[in-house]
């Protein structure tokens, strides 16, 4: 899991709770998420030790008693045989509500029992109640600011080819990256915040598929939650292909509301883009091609490309 930040420490007592960004990327991490984590640690047979996780995530919301407790095991119910209880349970998004909210709520009430059922009762017995929740509205602050603040987004070049399809369009440009890895990019754009008239009218990409030859993957919401999927290139030798035949099969609008834009996905005309792709397909292959013979990689250009992140 990549940490997009090193984290703040807040201390009571032998604990210290420690909140993080997290950016997990799927098919490297695990499932394409963001958010925060909330960690209670304490020393443990001279080593820093995790006790009990909480995963606040877009999509994972989780939480692990004694994640580093390698002899943990509790028995459950009869009905099961008394086979050994999950150190791991999932939050209810519908009963539990935010995951930050909650993970506040429960420490405050519930952290020696937690830690016993962590297999640390030692260090139940020693905390210190009035000490941790003084911190607590600072770790929830903290959480909620990192969550916020932190979030992995990313503003890409509207591409050097424009497509209009109806209330969308499709950008092409071949892409590389300052430490080499590159290709045909494909993104997927649209107008929002106001009438197309407007000063105020700005253009967000929706989607955003990065067909590279050495780390092919692709966005969905590049400035909104920022889901990055890797493909898995023993099954997607051609990436571009994967796109298209995504394209063909009208599985733009799915995708574009899982990238955050309902309305969007709501208003698109399939027989437009139907008509637009054929001359997309045709230009991509083409730059494609262009890369290949100035680099040997297909789409890759002989210059770093310019990025409009942090501009």
């Amino acid at each position: 899991m990549t940490e997009a930040a090193r984290g703040s420490r807040f201390t009571a007592g032998p604990l210290a709770i420690v909140v993080r960004h997290e950016l997990w990327d799927g098919n490297i991490h695990d499932h394409a998420d963001q958010g925060v984590s909330i960690a209670v640690v304490a020393d443990v047979g001279g080593k820093e030790t995790t006790l009990l996780r909480f995963n606040c995530l877009d999509i994972e919301k989780s939480y692990t008693y004694g994640p580093e407790n390698p002899d943990l095991e509790v028995s459950g119910p009869e009905m099961l045989g008394g086979a050994a209880l999950t150190s791991f349970y999932r939050m209810d998004p519908i009963a539990d509500g935010n995951p930050i909210g909650w993970t506040i709520r429960t420490l405050a009430k519930k952290l020696p029992k937690m830690l016993q059922r962590a297999g640390y009762p030692g260090i139940a017995a020693a905390v210190d109640m009035a000490a941790l929740r003084d911190i607590l509205p600072e770790v929830e602050a903290c959480a909620r600011g990192l969550y916020a603040a932190k979030r992995n987004t990313v503003k890409h070049n509207r591409g050097t080819h424009i497509f209009e399809a109806g209330n969308i369009r499709f950008g092409l440009e071949m892409r590389r990256l300052p430490v080499g890895d590159g290709g045909l990019a494909v993104h997927v754009l649209a107008d929002i915040g106001g009438a197309t008239e407007n000063s105020y009218v700005e253009e967000t990409e929706l989607l955003a598929f990065d067909c590279f030859w050495n780390g092919p993957h692709y966005h969905y919401g590049p400035r909104n939650k920022n889901h990055r999927i890797y493909w898995d290139t023993t099954l997607v030798e051609d990436p571009l292909g994967w796109v298209f035949e995504q394209f063909d099969n009208r599985k733009l609008r799915a995708m574009i509301e899982r990238a955050g834009y309902p309305g969007i996905a709501a208003d698109l005309d399939d027989e437009k883009i139907a008509a637009v792709l054929p001359a997309i397909k045709q230009t991509a292959r083409e730059l494609q091609a262009e890369g290949l013979r100035l680099t040997g990689h297909p789409g890759l250009p002989l210059e770093v490309t310019p990025n409009l992140a942090g501009r």
